[in-house]
């Protein structure tokens, strides 16, 4: 398989990142250079970079090198979602034999929610999603959980965009303004989790569930999907009601006390 084309000057400049990060402590730029196995001069420049993004830091006192507060935030962010993920996809099959219908993982990536695992039931329908999908904020029930526990101001630019879209496209199946997104979203926030119906995809159900972290962000959402003529779309039904249990459960596991 070909290997894909990447940026060569970032994959260099992380090597110096790796080595801060097996080191024992603070390194001079001679040792980090040598360890990185470049010139003290091509590290120096990366280093410069990286302290202006704050994922490295140099004590004025020793010229020493360590990670920077933006590293730590990367990281606790990554085992933040691990954890969820790691949790998560250990009860996924226990949870789609119960419901009886398709179970995936989002987590909210780079551009927004995104699929990071997913398990087919049997009775599974086809659709057009994969693994890392991105999934819209308005049409799909896991854009609308995300979108219900992220501060607003935060996401308002990706929601005018799909706003703009659906507008120019003549959609009626989504909210039409910003008042009617909020109105939804609290909506979401009310009964714990999000509904589409016949909306992403045609003659699809899909539901999602938060799961929140000891500090109360969402960390993760649990998405079910089937087809309508299968899939119980009550708020109380066989399907949303073990997911809220789950979801619940996780949270819990995971320290939220909410």
């Amino acid at each position: 398989m070909k290997e894909r084309a990447g940026i060569q000057s970032v994959e260099v400049g992380f090597a110096l990142l790796g080595v801060l990060g097996q080191a024992a402590g603070p390194l001079m730029l001679r040792d980090l250079a040598a360890a990185a196995g470049m010139s003290a001069a091509k590290a120096h420049r990366y280093l410069v970079s990286f302290q202006r993004l704050e994922l490295v830091v140099q004590d004025p006192g020793t010229t020493r090198y360590d990670l920077g507060p933006a590293a730590l935030k990367l990281g606790l962010s990554a085992l933040e979602r691990l954890d969820a993920v790691k949790l998560a996809r250990e009860r996924v099959g226990a949870l789609r034999e119960q419901v009886g219908h398709t179970i995936a993982l989002a987590v909210w990536g780079n551009h927004g929610p995104t699929i990071v695992h997913w398990e087919e039931s049997p009775q599974s329908v086809t659709v057009n999603l994969r693994l890392g999908d991105v999934m819209p904020l308005l049409s799909s029930a896991t854009g609308r959980c995300f979108a219900a526990h992220v501060a607003l101001d935060a996401i308002t630019p990706m929601l005018r965009d799909e706003l703009a879209r659906a507008q120019k496209s003549g959609r009626t199946d989504v909210p039409g303004s910003l008042a009617e997104v909020k109105s939804l979203l609290d909506d979401v926030r009310q009964r714990g989790a999000a509904r589409v119906v016949d909306t992403l995809l045609p003659g699809i159900v899909g539901f999602c569930v938060p799961v929140f972290d000891a500090d109360g962000h969402m960390v993760l959402g649990i998405v079910t999907l089937g087809s309508v003529a299968t899939f119980d779309p009550d708020w109380e039904g066989a399907v949303l009601t073990p997911l809220r249990a789950a979801a619940a459960q996780l949270s819990h596991d995971l320290g939220h006390r909410g």
